[in-house]
């Protein structure tokens, strides 16, 4: 089931928030006094794990295990054993929690042995479903005998286990650096790891960013409206632009790089970068709204990507909630950036070494993220002696600023390539078809057929949006609402409702635009759900 689907937008998502508002009336607040959300979380966590259900069945228990087994271990981390010592008795062993462990205090051998316990268990669970496939694969490449074994052993990769599993390494490294309290309840806990919302394509959410929401959020009307706002937003993006476009792209990578001409392949990984970001920002967009509707605020986890001016820039926009979890628990402690230049660069590649390898189990996508390592590390050594390149006028900051955006697209396009391409003898005839070496020929030339005008109408939309024109147009908007709210002219109220009721207007065209292509039964899954 998902988010872009029939069954989802007209049976389940109005259930849900139906029966989770019912955990808000006053009768709930009176029983369940304070701040105390566990009838909302106990109820959303049923949700989220029929969500689940309804679409991977009895591997439910993956996501299951993890929920109970992080909880547990980062449970048992709050516990310490001391001695108490009594003239000519035995001594007395006394177990002590604490509420939360100190940042800057020791960690027992227990506690350290906890922590790589949560470690080597959440990763054996991501290795093994995830890339058990590809090493049997390589093997059998080598030894041919194995390849009896590959036809059988095959694994099926549960939907969201990157998302879920890097969401509880999180929790449990953050609960042994002190960074927030291990949580008590279990159903709050599974709630937040769980949650349909963010559960099977991000972003990914840390436990540190929603504890407290957890037990202390509120429903309100302005925080629903904005909500379903982005939610229509995110559907519109995944409909009208990334499903449109993907019409184009996939024909384009579909046919053999020799029976490309320039323009088609120029057309088709054009349409590729519009259709992988309007169809990941969208599932991002429509995760926040829904989070809103529900009463949490996730952070954002795009920030118009093809605005960026540099491959660092593009990593500060594309997928934040990812490219900060690899910063934050793998480049840092790693030495970051403080171990000399060389090994700057050695962490910048191997980290996304290891950020192409979570993208798919295949060396396709490892070369992927180790393209991108490639020029981050580049523009480091461009730039790491300042005084050389501040120079007056020139010089390679100069140039970055003034082609950055050429530069950063072209850049984040010539890995598409390979992130979009199966094998790479593809990848490498794709760049030669971008360069004039593709042959053309039938395919090429019925490619274009498909160029029509809702195509057209997608592309020149998505290369307008890709831009920060909403950003813009939001604050043009609270501009012109503060005036009319402050102003003491008769017609200001006639103003805002209308302004009000045209922007009503304008979701709602989009909404029923979103209906038309879903109610034929279109199939659209997210891109990322294969990860």
């Amino acid at each position: 089931m998902v988010f872009s689907s029939m069954t989802f937008l007209t049976l389940f998502l109005p259930l849900v928030l139906m029966g989770y508002c019912v955990c808000f009336l006053p009768v709930f607040g009176k029983r369940w006094s304070g701040t105390n959300r566990v009838p909302a979380n106990l109820f959303l966590l049923a949700a989220s794990l029929l969500f689940y259900f309804w679409g991977e069945g009895w591997r439910i228990w993956v996501l299951a295990a993890s929920c109970i087994g992080n909880f547990l271990l980062a449970w048992l981390m709050m516990w310490r054993v001391t001695t108490l010592e009594k003239q000519d008795e035995k001594n007395e062993y006394i177990f002590e929690r604490t509420e939360k462990l100190n940042p800057d205090g020791p960690r027992t051998n227990f506690q350290k042995l906890l922590l790589v316990t949560a470690i080597v268990l959440n990763l054996a669970f991501l290795i093994y479903f995830k890339y058990f496939n590809f090493f049997i694969d390589n093997i059998a490449d080598v030894l041919p005998p194995v390849w009896e074994i590959n036809k059988w052993a095959r694994v099926v990769l549960p939907l969201g286990i990157s998302f879920f599993t890097f969401e509880a390494m999180s929790y449990v490294i953050d609960v042994y650096r002190g960074d927030v309290a291990a949580e008590k309840n279990i159903i709050n806990f599974s709630c937040y790891l769980t949650m349909f919302q963010h559960l099977v394509a991000g972003p990914v959410i840390r436990y540190r960013d929603l504890y407290q929401q957890l037990t202390q959020r509120t429903l309100s009307r302005s925080q629903f409206a904005s909500g379903v706002r982005r939610f229509i937003v995110g559907l519109s993006k995944k409909v009208l632009i990334a499903n449109t476009v993907a019409v184009i792209a996939d024909k384009a990578f579909e046919l053999p790089p020799n029976q490309l001409t320039t323009a088609t392949a120029w057309l088709g990984i054009v349409c590729y970068t519009l259709q992988i970001y309007y169809d990941f920002s969208a599932y991002s967009d429509m995760a926040i709204g829904m989070a809103r509707m529900f009463g949490f605020e996730f952070l954002e986890n795009f920030n118009y990507p093809y605005f960026a001016r540099s491959a660092q820039d593009f990593w500060r926009r594309w997928h934040i909630s990812l490219s900060s979890w690899f910063r934050d628990y793998l480049y840092i402690p790693l030495g970051g950036n403080r171990k000399g230049p060389w090994r700057i660069y050695l962490n910048l590649l191997f980290v996304f070494f290891l950020c192409g390898l979570w993208h798919g189990a295949s060396w396709v996508f490892v070369a992927w993220g180790l393209y991108h390592g490639f020029f981050l590390a580049l523009e480091r050594l461009l730039t790491r002696d300042k005084k050389k390149i501040d120079g007056p006028n020139i010089g390679w900051k100069s140039l970055f600023s003034l082609f950055g955006h050429g530069y950063a697209v072209l850049m984040a396009m010539g890995g598409w390539v390979l992130f979009r391409s199966e094998t790479f003898s593809h990848a490498w005839g794709y760049y030669g078809a971008l360069i004039g070496n593709g042959e053309g020929g039938g395919g090429a030339n019925a490619i274009w057929l498909y160029y029509a005008l809702d195509v057209q109408i997608a592309i020149g939309a998505g290369i307008l949006f890709s831009m920060p024109v909403l950003p813009a147009l939001s604050r043009w908007w609270s501009r012109q609402l503060s005036h009319y709210t402050l102003s003491e002219n008769p017609m200001s109220d006639v103003i805002l409702l209308s302004m009000e009721m045209g922007r009503t207007v304008v979701l709602l065209g989009l909404l029923l635009l979103c209906f038309l292509p879903l109610a034929s039964g279109t199939h659209n899954p997210f891109i990322y759900f294969r990860f």
